[in-house]
C-alpha cells in the first residue's frame, strides 16, 4: 500500500510539473505584431518552404498577400504544400521552384531561373536546414553535407541574389539559426570534416556559422537598404529529427508535451519579414520576436570575416 501511495504521489507531481511547464510555455509565447502589415506587391523566397516551420511561414506570408516562392528539394511535396495553402487561404500567388542547398549547381540553376521569371525580390528567408546524418557524407562539391546545406548553400544563394535584391529597393534577409549555436565552434581545419566528424555536434557548428554570416553580411550591406538578421525559432515540432530513430523517440515524447507548433515557431520569421518595427535593424539575433545578445563567440568579427573569406572560396563565389 505504501508503495502504491508513493507511485501515485510521483505520478501526481510529474503531471503537475508537466502542466506548469506547458502553461509557462503557452503564456510566454509571442505572436508577431503584424496585423496591419500588408505585403502586396512584395516577393519573398522561403527555402525549405514545403514542410515544418517553412511551410507555416509560407502560409502566414500568404495571408499577408505576398508573392511567395517555395524553394525546396522535393517539388512534388512543395506543390502539395502550395495547393494546401491555397485551399486554406484562398490566395494563389504562390509558386514552387527546385532548390537543393547541398548542391552548388542546384543553387546556381535556381538563381538563374528565378531571375528570368521574377521581377523583384524583397525578402529572402533562409529557413531550410538539416540535422547531420549518422555517417559523414560528402557532397558532389566536396563539402560535408550538413555544412553544405546549413551554411555554404545559404551563403552562396544569398550572395548570388544580392544584386537582384538591390534592384528591387529596400530588402530583408532572414537566416534561421538555433540556440544550439552555443554548443558550436568554427574549426577552419575541419569545415569539410577533413579531420573528424560528429553527427551530434556539427549541427551546432553550422548554426554558429549562420550567426557569424549574418553579422559579417550586415557590415557588407551597410548603405544598401538591405538588412539581414537571424533568429532562433524555439524548439518546434517538425520532422527534422525523424530520420534518426533515437532522435525520433525524443521528438515524439518531448515534442508532444513541450515543443511549439510550427505556426508559433514561424512567428519570429514573420516578424522580421513583415514588421515595420525592424526597419533599418540589421546584424541582430532574435528570439521570440525580440533581439537578444548572443554569446561572445557569435560576436567574433575576426572569425566572421575569415569564415566569409573561406566560404567564398569553397562555394566558388570567387576563384
Amino acid at each position: 500500500m505504501v508503495f502504491i501511495d508513493n507511485i501515485t504521489t510521483i505520478l501526481g507531481v510529474t503531471v503537475f510539473v508537466i502542466l506548469v511547464i506547458r502553461l509557462y510555455i503557452k503564456i510566454t509565447q509571442r505572436f508577431a505584431p503584424v496585423e496591419n502589415c500588408a505585403m502586396e506587391g512584395r516577393t519573398i523566397i522561403v527555402t525549405g518552404g514545403s514542410n515544418g516551420i517553412g511551410k507555416a511561414t509560407v502560409k502566414l506570408l500568404a495571408a499577408k498577400r505576398a508573392r511567395v516562392v517555395i524553394a525546396c528539394r522535393n517539388v512534388e511535396k512543395g506543390a502539395a504544400t502550395r495547393d494546401e495553402i491555397i485551399a486554406a487561404t484562398g490566395y494563389a500567388n504562390i509558386s514552387v521552384k527546385k532548390l537543393d542547398l547541398s548542391s552548388l549547381r542546384s543553387i546556381r540553376n535556381f538563381v538563374n531561373e528565378f531571375k528570368q521569371e521574377e521581377h523583384r525580390l524583397d525578402v529572402l528567408i533562409n529557413n531550410a536546414g538539416i540535422l547531420a546524418p549518422a555517417r559523414k557524407t560528402i557532397t558532389e562539391d566536396g563539402l560535408e553535407l550538413t555544412y553544405a546545406t546549413n551554411h555554404f548553400g545559404p551563403f552562396l544563394l544569398t550572395n548570388l541574389l544580392l544584386d537582384f535584391m538591390k534592384q528591387s529597393g529596400p530588402g530583408r534577409i532572414i537566416n534561421v539559426t538555433s540556440v544550439v549555436y552555443a554548443m558550436g565552434n568554427i574549426d577552419f581545419d575541419n569545415l569539410c570534416a577533413e579531420r573528424s566528424y560528429s553527427s551530434y555536434t556539427i549541427y551546432g557548428h553550422t548554426k554558429l556559422a549562420n550567426i557569424l554570416f549574418t553579422r559579417e553580411l550586415s557590415k557588407r550591406l551597410e548603405g544598401t537598404g538591405i538588412t539581414v538578421n537571424c533568429l532562433h525559432p524555439g524548439t518546434v515540432r517538425t520532422s527534422l529529427l525523424n530520420y534518426r530513430p533515437e532522435l525520433k523517440i525524443i521528438s515524439f515524447i518531448f515534442g508532444s508535451l513541450f515543443w511549439k507548433d510550427p505556426e508559433v515557431g514561424a512567428q519570429t520569421s514573420l516578424y522580421l519579414a513583415v514588421s515595420g518595427e525592424v526597419n533599418g535593424v540589421t546584424g541582430q539575433y532574435f528570439d521570440n520576436c525580440r533581439p537578444v545578445v548572443p554569446s561572445a563567440k557569435a560576436r567574433d568579427d575576426g572569425v566572421a570575416r575569415k569564415l566569409w573569406e573561406v566560404s567564398e572560396k569553397l562555394t566558388g563565389l570567387i576563384q
